[in-house]
């Protein structure tokens, strides 16, 4: 990239093409314009020339017929009168087609039939004194031919006649010749006014294409090549650095692997392939099912429970979501016969190109899950029971799921959080005597290290906000808004419709933030959307907030209850949260539209 933004990239060379395209295009079209309209007015031209001389021919040819003529009457000898005859009807016949072909053009003499209207006007006039001279010689010629020893009293009428409009004939073809001349005079001079301004027009156009394309190219071709040689400056820079980062590889590896010990100790994480045989077990992990890690060909679901069918349920939901990943609860039998609840996620990722396998991260809530289990036992003795105790289930719930967070919160401080797992795997495949891999291997390991630092800051701020106990459920709102866009990259905007600013109970309060957390975040992970708007509005005694996202949606209708462990507990929570409140939540989505969450609660200000 450049300092202002540009690429040296084909689109930069696309336009740069089209712009020369466009200049040289311009001047090339100029300069045929000039050429075709120059010699098209030279080819008019070219017969001006033969015009005026043939036209001033007619002058000589005019005297001469009339010389010849007069020599008849003085010449006695039969021999030199043939002779004259014969020149007399030479002359004649040229200057005859001479005539009619400067008024109606004529291919052989290169004349064109272009004369303006005043020659036009100039030849009607001179017309019938050049009947007289040609009639009256051709008479004479007649007459010799007939009888060459004629005497000159038999045509002295017709060489008068001849004598006397010579003088009209070479005045008004003289007037005529100086009208061709005055007309390719003005010829020239229009041609050379044409040349003038389109020399003009030539060098504006250049000037322009210079101010307006060669000049802003060269700037911009010119700027490229100095960020390309700031760009080199900085690559041998960078591979000086290279120099430096191996030789502190070393350091950072036993560093890392330090980390990674342990990490094996404080998380419930483990490594198998697709087909469900273990690869690695952490510490932890082995330590709650009894798993020696002698036996790494275990299969997975034979290693965390005893019970046929809850390995069978473990199988069947290891093979359907390794390649999509899954996230839930569900229920384990150690060896000792303990039933043990995990909250677990199937992550599927490759440590090489050539490899794939799954990364199982886990949670015990075996205690959160019993209390869960034995609310649900005595909610079926009886309706009225059920809706007797609601408040304290949901109380009980909403305080399971808080000291749940907030040691989730701990751990992922104090052991920096699960998702270091995949960071253990990728150092323990870096090979210290090939340089080349093992730099690449660092920078993703650093890129690696910056999601896992936004993950656990995005993890710690949803679990904790000090906004909510100091000022209440709007600011802690935008807070979580603002944080989400900032630390996901996705457009998440708070619009407070009504300026709502009262301070609620504080049970209130924190039920309203997790319910649009939880709104927000399911948003985020699971609705693939790219915006998400928090509308906030009230009266004199509700209280509204509105979530929407612009998701791929799904139907509300096939979402089962709970129970049947498809539901997730994120909806279910939101439910009791709103009863515990006494607020209403509705949902409504449609697949490829987005949903809308929408929360009425009302208003006991405090």
């Amino acid at each position: 990239m450049t300092k202002n933004g540009n690429s040296l990239d084909q689109r930069t060379f696309d336009k740069l093409r089209r712009l020369y395209i466009i200049a040289l295009s311009t001047i090339a079209v100029s300069v045929i314009a000039s050429q075709i309209l120059i010699r098209t007015h030279l080819s008019r031209q070219e017969s001006d020339s033969t015009v005026i001389n043939v036209a001033g021919r007619q002058r000589m040819l005019s005297q001469k017929l009339t010389k010849d003529i007069v020599s008849l009457a003085s010449e006695t000898n039969a021999d030199i009168k043939i002779e004259l005859k014969n020149k007399i009807k030479n002359t004649l016949s040229l200057w005859e087609v001479s005539h009619y072909a400067l008024q109606n053009g004529n291919d052989s003499l290169g004349l064109p039939k272009t004369n303006s209207d005043e020659i036009t006007n100039r030849f009607i006039k001179l017309n019938p004194i050049f009947n007289t001279i040609n009639e009256a010689s051709k008479a004479i010629i007649t007459k010799l031919e007939n009888s060459p020893l004629l005497g000159f009293d038999a045509y002295a009428t017709d060489v008068k006649s001849v004598k006397s409009n010579e003088a009209a004939f070479l005045m008004m073809m003289d007037d005529i010749v100086n009208q061709y001349d005055l007309e390719a005079n003005e010829k020239v001079d229009w041609l050379r006014q044409l040349e003038f301004w389109l020399t003009a027009l030539t060098l504006a156009i250049l000037l322009a294409e210079f101010l307006f394309i060669f000049w802003p190219a060269a700037k911009s071709v010119k700027s490229i090549l100095a960020d390309l040689l700031l760009a080199e400056k900085r690559a041998k820079k960078m591979a000086f650095d290279a120099d430096e980062l191996s030789i502190s590889k070393e350091k950072s590896i036993k560093e890392l692997r330090a980390l990674s010990h342990a990490m094996d100790d404080t998380l419930l994480f483990a490594r198998i392939l697709p087909n469900g045989s273990v690869v690695h077990m952490g510490n932890k992990f082995s330590r709650l099912f009894e798993f020696s890690k002698f036996n790494q060909s275990a299969m997975f679901w034979n290693v965390l429970s005893i019970d046929e069918n809850e390995r069978t349920a473990i199988e069947e939901l290891i093979n359907k979501y390794k390649k999509t990943g899954w996230q839930g609860e569900f229920k384990a039998t150690a060896k000792s016969g303990d039933a043990i609840w995990l909250e677990m996620a199937i992550i599927p990722y490759s440590p090489t190109d050539e490899k794939s396998e799954l990364l199982i991260i886990a949670s015990e809530i075996t205690e959160r899950k019993v209390a869960q289990l034995e609310i649900e036992r005595l909610t079926e003795k009886s309706f009225e029971e059920k809706m007797n105790q609601q408040k304290i289930i949901s109380s009980k719930i909403i305080e399971n799921q808080e000291k749940e967070q907030n040691r989730i919160a701990k751990d992922v401080h104090d052991g920096i959080g699960q998702m270091l797992t995949g960071l253990k795997y990728n150092l323990e495949s870096i090979d210290t005597k090939d340089v080349a891999k093992a730099t690449t291997k660092i920078e993703y390991l650093k890129e690696l290290t910056t999601n896992i630092i936004k993950g656990v800051r995005t993890a710690t701020f949803n679990l904790t906000p000090p906004e909510l106990t100091d000022h209440g459920v709007v600011p802690a709102i935008t807070k979580l808004t603002q944080e989400l866009a900032r630390l996901t990259g996705k457009e998440i905007v708070l619009f407070n419709k009504t300026d709502f600013n009262q301070r609620l109970d504080s049970l209130a309060e924190i039920n309203i933030y997790r319910i649009t957390q939880e709104a927000v975040n399911n948003a985020i992970k699971y609705a693939e959307s790219t915006h998400i708007l928090v509308s906030i509005s009230h009266s004199k005694n509700i209280l509204s907030i509105v979530i929407d996202d612009n998701g791929k949606g799904f139907d509300p209708t096939k979402v089962k209850r709970v129970k049947t462990g498809d539901g997730g507990m994120g909806l279910t929570f939101m439910k009791e949260r709103i009863k515990y409140i006494d607020g209403r939540l509705f949902l409504t989505s449609e697949a490829g539209k987005g949903t809308r969450v929408t929360l009425n609660i009302p208003l006991v200000t405090i």
